[in-house]
């Protein structure tokens, strides 16, 4: 879309061929020896215990997951448990030379990243610094239980802090890392760089993206390891990761401070099982996982075959490749060979594979082999590397028993009113900026620029002065209202950026953005590929790093293509934190008409089913603009649906119209569009207009008063308002434009109904469009409720209307006969 790039024909339809480099494939050589000018006697043995201790800890988990007790410790595990076994040099090498600001990601299977990453932070920190993180983590929580019988240096007290406190995660105990919130397949540690580990295969591979993506914005120090298993190469958040990673612009369009790659690895674990399905030569047909990264950018993202089971030959490549990204070279395929001696999970009897195959991979074993060697080349004895082992099982088993213990590690109370997840589901703080003190990145002063400019011309009010009302294009309208609010948070929130379909140079499909071209860098700004998943879950990383992002999807209908980043990622991460992280993400979408089936749907009922999302739906310019605000300056994930219909009408309801400054409408909070006594309507997005013609048509032909409420928002929403009405009019009509079955309106009228069953006179009516798919612009009438609708049901189910003919028959014998077809 940029002007600056001509697609030139002549080029275009040349000839040529594409030329592609050698992959190189296990291409280390080294030996310990060879490796001894790198790394001291004491780093080479190091990583034979870190190693020995991943072992013991998923050898533990396994016995008690098959057995039921682990060195005459009885304990039931009923939680899941998809354990490395095998897999520890891959994880130790991988995370020698990585610091706390290199940051990993990782997948159902990370309980060896999680130590491997932690053991190697433990020794790089002083013992200051350990006991700062350990100190204020969660209050002490963990530290109080562990430091009770510790022994040796602060160091030592870390190593068990780390395992303790990841065993009672994954036992679900509160004094976990994460609260017990996380459990296996989630547990992670920020202050160690261990960052959310993913139980959805591949859903790390987007949101690993989004966390490079913030480091690059904001210039901040570290790499960012995707940890993600073979199989997951045919999912398409990792495609589309890939693709938004490996994106041109970054190293061609960002200004230069911001020019380059992302400081990225993609890091596959290729233990050549996606449960038990074999990616090479089965369920995808690349031959070689490496091969991947040759179809994403000329430099083939730098892929490489590496030795999973030489630590050494890992810990090479983690240093190689991060020099790339050093110099803005990333992103970064790794294709690290390794293999899971165990099941997808202790209950896998691994019936796809021969036990020979397992056997002949025992005899690589890493934790073996690389102790034969460390005898061999003269660096330890056999009698060290026992030691190593019953250090293991000494450490393994003081954590086990305190894990266990539920008077020593108890379970969080979920029962009680404001509880742990009551308390964590949404973190419900303001913050104006991620950042304090941090100048944002602009181009033009506020002043400068040329739509708000424009803008100063126009009435903030549908009216003028003598109460006249003005056409539309004379008025600040609803996309006005968005582009203020979204405009001057750049101004005040250094990390703030906004991306994804067309919102760079042509100012969003439906101008909301138009001006911000003008204003803001390419690195705040910027178009994305079209891969809503990769959308979303970018922002998910971003967010998860510290920033705040406003992502938009252009349609509402695309949100199916976000599904798992909207309904199992975004919406989870604070309450899986134990409430240590925020989530500060804006998805914006519309609500379209005139474009049928595909892009014309209502789907806030998706969103306001899914625990942990904030759902608004402003159907004014001074509610967008107010609620705007409140996302963008909130902690928690908002899905803003907004409605194509409303872009260009002028605020009517709000003297004065539309303030030119900051304010806020408060999140939940419905609003009175119009008073009456007889028959209160409550109506969520573009139906409040409709709804007024009905109330005009009811007032005026049968002297019935309506009290018109429009919601606002739905998640959270505060039933006081409607409550108050309904006890004055006795009676309820809901409306919106989602589909009748399944929409939200039925849960709010079974609210109502529960909480105000003595002061209804009629239960509450649902009016929504029709259970088909949405029919062209022509016969839209046919589909969406309109003015006849809200008069054929306050008719047929609230209270007869005097000599009215029914224009749509939707009596109670029609409603049968329509849930009996299914329509």
């Amino acid at each position: 879309m940029p002007k600056c790039q001509t697609v030139n024909p002549e080029h275009a339809r040349g000839s040529g061929t594409i030329e592609f480099k050698p992959i190189p494939v296990n291409q280390y050589k080294k030996n310990i020896t060879d490796e001894l000018t790198r790394y001291s006697a004491d780093d080479i043995l190091r990583i034979q215990r870190d190693m020995v201790i991943l072992r013991t800890f998923e050898t533990m988990l396994n016995e008690i997951k098959l057995r039921g007790s682990y060195m005459g410790i009885a304990y039931m595990h009923n939680g899941p448990a998809h354990l490395s076994i095998g897999q520890e040099a891959a994880a130790v090498g991988q995370a020698y030379h990585l610091g706390i600001d290199d940051h990993i990601y990782g997948s159902h299977r990370s309980h060896g990243e999680i130590l491997a990453k932690g053991l190697s932070a433990i020794e790089k920190l002083d013992d200051k610094k350990l006991m700062e993180i350990m100190e204020n983590y969660f209050g002490g929580q963990c530290l109080r239980i562990v430091e009770k019988d510790a022994a040796g240096t602060v160091k030592d007290l870390a190593i068990d802090f780390l395992i303790y406190g990841t065993l009672a995660e994954i036992f679900g105990r509160e004094p976990g890392l994460n609260k017990g919130m996380g459990g296996s397949m989630h547990a992670f540690f920020p202050p160690f760089g261990v960052y959310p580990n993913n139980a959805i295969v591949g859903g790390s591979g987007d949101i690993s993206v989004g966390a490079a993506l913030y480091k690059k914005v904001n210039q901040k120090p570290g790499i960012v390891i995707g940890n993600i298993g073979d199989a997951s190469s045919s999912c398409g958040p990792v495609w589309e990761g890939l693709c938004f990673a490996a994106m041109d612009q970054f190293k061609k369009l960002w200004d230069k401070p911001h020019r380059g790659g992302l400081p990225l690895i993609i890091n596959f674990y290729n233990n050549f099982y996606g449960m038990g399905g074999q990616p090479e030569g089965e369920t995808m047909g690349f031959g070689m996982l490496a091969r991947l990264g040759a179809g994403l950018n000329p430099e083939q993202m730098h892929a490489e075959r590496i030795d999973g089971y030489n630590p050494l030959a890992v810990a090479d490549a983690i240093l190689r490749k991060r020099e790339l990204l050093k110099k803005g070279d990333g992103p970064v395929l790794l294709d690290t060979v390794t293999y899971r001696y165990s099941g997808h999970s202790p209950s896998d009897q691994s019936s796809y594979r021969e036990k020979s195959e397992v056997e002949a991979w025992q005899e690589h074993d890493p934790t073996v082999h690389f102790a034969n060697e460390l005898i061999k080349t003269g660096i330890c004895d056999a009698s060290k590397i026992e030691a190593i082992q019953t250090y293991a099982e000494q450490l393994i088993v003081k954590a086990c028993r305190k894990a266990v213990e539920k008077s020593i590690s108890p379970r969080a109370d979920l029962k009680t009113p404001n509880g742990l997840l009551e308390r964590t589901m949404y973190s419900n703080h303001k913050i104006e900026s991620m950042e304090p003190g941090r100048k944002p990145d602009v181009l033009l002063s506020k002043e400068e620029n040329p739509r708000v400019q424009g803008l100063a011309s126009r009435s903030r009010s549908a009216f003028d002065e003598t109460g006249q009302r003005l056409k539309d294009t004379r008025c600040i309208g609803v996309r006005d209202a968005l582009f203020e609010a979204i405009f001057d948070r750049f101004y005040a929130d250094p990390t703030l950026v906004a991306y994804g379909e067309e919102n760079r140079d042509w100012g969003g499909a439906f101008a909301v953005y138009r001006g911000l071209t003008e204003a803001l860098p390419y690195h705040r700004l910027f178009n994305a590929p079209i891969a809503e998943g990769a959308i979303v879950g970018t922002a998910v990383g971003y967010a998860l790093e510290g920033g705040r992002a406003l992502v938009e999807l252009m349609y509402c209908d695309f949100l199916g293509r976000a599904g798992d980043e909207i309904f199992n990622q975004l919406c989870k991460w604070q309450s899986m934190s134990g409430g240590l992280l925020k989530m500060p993400v804006v998805v914006r979408v519309s609500v379209g008409s005139k474009y049928g089936a595909q892009h014309s749907q209502d789907w806030t009922s998706l969103c306001t089913h899914i625990p942990g999302l904030k759902v608004v739906f402003p159907a004014t310019p001074y509610d967008a603009k107010g609620l705007m605000y409140s996302a963008l300056v909130g902690t928690d994930p908002v899905i803003f649906f907004e409605s194509q219909r409303l872009y260009g009408t002028a605020e009517e309801f709000v003297k004065g119209g539309v303030p030119t400054g900051y304010y806020e409408v408060p999140f939940g909070e419905p609003a009175i569009r119009k008073e009456g006594g007889d028959l209160t309507i409550l109506t969520i997005g573009a139906t409040l207009y409709r709804a007024i013609e009905a109330a005009q048509q009811l007032e005026q032909q049968y002297g019935i008063r309506c009290e018109i409420i429009d919601a606002r928002t739905l998640v959270p929403f505060n039933y006081e308002k409607v409550l108050e009405s309904v006890k004055k009019t006795r009676k309820i009509l809901l409306a919106s434009d989602a589909c009748e079955r399944g929409s939200f309106l039925h849960t709010m009228a079974s609210t109502i109904n529960l909480l105000a069953f003595d002061e209804l006179d009629a239960p509450p009516v649902v009016l929504g469009a029709r259970n088909w798919i949405t029919p062209p612009d022509e016969v839209e009438d046919a589909f969406f409720p309109y003015p006849s609708d809200f008069l054929d049901m306050v008719h047929e189910h609230i209270m007869p209307l005097k000599g009215y003919q029914v224009k749509r028959d939707c009596s109670a014998a029609e409603l049968l006969r329509r849930n009996k077809a299914a329509l």
